[in-house]
């Protein structure tokens, strides 16, 4: 037998504005990943909870163009989320008031970041180390903002110091709404399998609601991650390479409201041709031709494209003609033939 349906999750800050993630489905904040075409894509197919690419709290960086593309603004979908990443509470205190006044509804706290620019700086999933420092960060993010304040964490440093509870609790002890957890340590970056031990301890312990995070590709992996953690929602990070579609999928089997049929080769293709204008729009043509083959990368085994096209693909360097390639395969994709 299954978990019992996901249900809406209403977090409250300080000061008692409330947040409601309906369904308690969220897309994990990556950087170069979850930007707002990707983000509002996968809100259309039905999380409940987008969250922006990590924002770095120092003042000097706040209005590079890097940090710019990364804003959330008002026409974003609600609610709406920023992640920040730093490890100094007065910078924190600042960036969370300065996303605020941007819009931003969530605060989440970077806590997950394994890359070694992140770490070395002391920031990301390095604090999973320095728990008195990261309490001086989360009472400094509550006291800031009136909206609510996640984090998002890893298991621990490594598979000696798994002290996720010892973090969770703090974060409690703080005032926090919700937490996020990967399961996996530091150490493990993104190799071996996740594991979800650590994640039901934490949800048995605290009484904020915990999301899991880590290896959920489909709804049968969500189901049971869900029954063996008892957490209230999920989280899913790199499982959304090339199938954002499958937010529609997990809010299916997870609210329990019937089968879900996926989209067709064709319509799955005219998905892809939406969120490539959105990037060109939202990056310009220059830097969102890249991005489109890096996404389109992670689509190819989905459209069943293969090297070649792929090749072909990569080799374009105007979005006219990536448009006229898409629009190719778009028409031939009923066939289920190459363009």
């Amino acid at each position: 037998m299954g978990p019992p349906p996901l249900m809406p999750i209403t977090l409250k800050g300080r000061s008692g504005q409330t947040v409601i993630i309906d369904p308690p489905i969220a897309l994990a904040p990556m950087a170069g990943v979850s930007d707002r075409p990707f983000r509002r894509l996968c809100r259309a197919f039905g999380a409940g909870l987008v969250i922006t690419e990590m924002m770095s709290a120092k003042p000097e960086l706040q209005d590079s163009t890097k940090s710019r593309l990364r804003q959330i603004d008002l026409s974003d979908p609600e609610p709406r989320a920023v992640q920040l990443l730093g490890n100094d509470p007065t910078e924190l205190a600042l960036a969370a008031r300065h996303a605020v006044a941007q819009g931003a509804q969530l605060i989440d706290l970077n806590l997950g970041c394994p890359a070694k620019k992140v770490c070395k700086k002391a920031a990301g999933s390095a604090l999973m180390a320095e728990p008195d420092t990261v309490a001086r960060l989360l009472d400094a993010l509550v006291a800031a903002v009136d909206c609510p304040v996640s984090l998002k964490m890893r298991t621990g440093p490594d598979h000696g110091q798994r002290n996720a509870l010892l973090i969770a609790k703090i974060a409690e002890n703080a005032g926090l709404s919700m937490l996020s957890i990967h399961g996996r340590t530091r150490a493990d970056k993104y190799e071996g399998d996740a594991e979800y031990d650590t994640i039901a301890e934490v949800v048995a312990a605290v009484r904020l609601p915990v999301f899991a995070n880590g290896d959920i590709t489909c709804p049968a992996k969500a189901s049971a991650v869900l029954a063996h953690t008892g957490a209230a929602g999920i989280m899913i990070g790199r499982g959304a390479f090339g199938q954002p579609w499958l937010f529609a999928a997990l809010k299916a089997e997870l609210m329990q409201q019937g089968a879900y049929t996926a989209p067709s080769l064709r319509a799955q293709f005219e998905v892809v041709t939406t969120q490539f204008e959105k990037i060109y729009q939202h990056y310009g043509d220059s830097l969102g031709i890249r991005i489109t083959r890096k996404h389109l990368g992670w689509y190819a085994g989905t459209l069943n494209l293969d090297e070649a096209a792929r090749a072909q693909f990569n080799q374009l360097m105007l979005p006219e003609q990536q448009r006229q390639w898409l629009a190719r395969y778009t028409a031939a994709s009923h066939l289920n033939q190459p363009a």
